[in-house]
């Protein structure tokens, strides 16, 4: 056998990349990816989904089935877990209806109540309370039509993004090793090594962050059961686990899920201080996944440190809104890999590490 050269796993770049230099990369990509959102945010959630689905495509592949039926076959496993969180959705919402009466009464009752409070306490009648929301209502009509417009805004983005994701991930995955081989194109020989680990490793970063969005909503479901179960709510764990799965859906989720415990606990108590407790459960594990347990278990799995997701899912917030939150964590672990293995990057490597350095032996 004709002995192969041991090729280097480092990309090698001679000048290091000065902090003025940094920051002006950083300001300019933000640029780009804050007016690009329209095109990045489907595009990036594809190949999110396509390094997901890589390993099940090549190993159907590998039993002898055709290339494009693997890939269709791939997506509709990801349709129908999407369609099964939709569907748990408007069950939810289902349910909230069926109990919409007896927590219409009980909502009318507290406003009178609160009515009667606000007369004997501030001296405030019921005809200028009434006049009072009246003022806000008539002067709320343009608010209200910028909240359409916003909304269906909103609608028609989703919409298109449901309908682009599916393409660009089935493209990526159909074409995928064009690209490869156009990314190898792009440096010289003796790096492709490097390059070829970069990719192995992105797949397997993508499949651990996804594994720790699992343990993330498992501890939710759990924390938000146990809260329940304290407070004593009918069903916690079915009502804690729900609401975790569809934390899912940003925003929308975590208050459609609340929906349900809130007018049961109404109607079965009969006191407004079990849904505020409901709120309070909620509220404060959506305020401990966001700052705690997704940036410590998500950081453990990726290898980052905590700050750094802090400051990526806050970022992501700001140029994304939720969807940045979700696919800025994994981008942070593919500039760490390529930063792992570039001299010029080892400073922002150091920084998005978790701090536990090597010793370099000296000679």
């Amino acid at each position: 056998m004709i002995p192969i050269p041991k090729i280097p796993t480092t990309i090698n770049t001679k000048r290091k990349i000065s902090g003025i230099e940094f920051l002006q990369y950083f300001v300019l990509i933000s640029l780009v990816l804050y007016f690009g959102k329209l095109l990045f945010i489907p595009l990036f959630f594809a190949l999110l989904i396509s390094f997901i689905l890589y390993p099940v495509c090549k190993w159907l592949e590998k039993k002898g089935i055709n290339h494009a039926i693997a890939i269709v076959f791939s997506l509709t496993i990801v349709f129908f877990i999407l369609a099964s969180v939709l569907c748990l959705l408007i069950l939810q919402i289902k349910e909230f209806a069926m109990e919409w009466e007896p927590f219409k009464i009980k909502l009318l009752e507290t406003i009178n109540q609160i009515s009667v409070f606000i007369s004997q306490y501030f001296n405030i009648t019921n005809t200028e309370q009434t006049s009072f929301f009246q003022n806000i209502l008539n002067h709320s009509e343009n608010q209200a039509i910028d909240i359409i417009k916003s909304t269906f805004y909103s609608f028609s983005q989703t919409a298109f993004y449901i309908i682009i994701i599916p393409v660009f991930s089935a493209l990526i995955l159909f074409h995928r090793q064009m690209f490869a081989k156009a990314l190898f194109h792009f440096f010289p020989s003796n790096q492709k090594e490097a390059i070829r680990e970069i990719l192995i490793e992105t797949i397997h970063a993508y499949h651990d962050f996804i594994k720790g969005m699992l343990l993330v909503y498992i501890i939710v479901g759990f924390l938000n059961s146990i809260g329940l179960l304290i407070i004593g709510i009918p069903h916690p764990f079915m009502f804690g686990f729900v609401a975790a799965i569809l934390t899912f859906i940003p925003y929308i989720g975590i208050m459609i899920s609340a929906l349900l415990p809130i007018a049961i606990s109404w109607i079965t108590y009969d006191s407004i201080w079990y849904p505020i407790g409901v709120i309070t459960v909620f509220a404060i594990v959506q305020i401990l996944e966001a700052y705690i347990i997704f940036p410590y278990v998500v950081g453990s799995r990726l290898k980052i440190n905590t700050l750094v997701i802090i400051i990526m899912i806050t970022l992501g917030g700001i140029l994304w809104g939720a969807a940045g939150m979700i696919l800025f964590i994994p981008f942070t672990s593919v500039i760490k890999l390529i930063a792992d293995r570039t001299e010029s990057l080892k400073a922002i490597s150091i920084l998005l590490g978790e701090g536990k350095l090597k010793e370099e032996k000296t000679k």
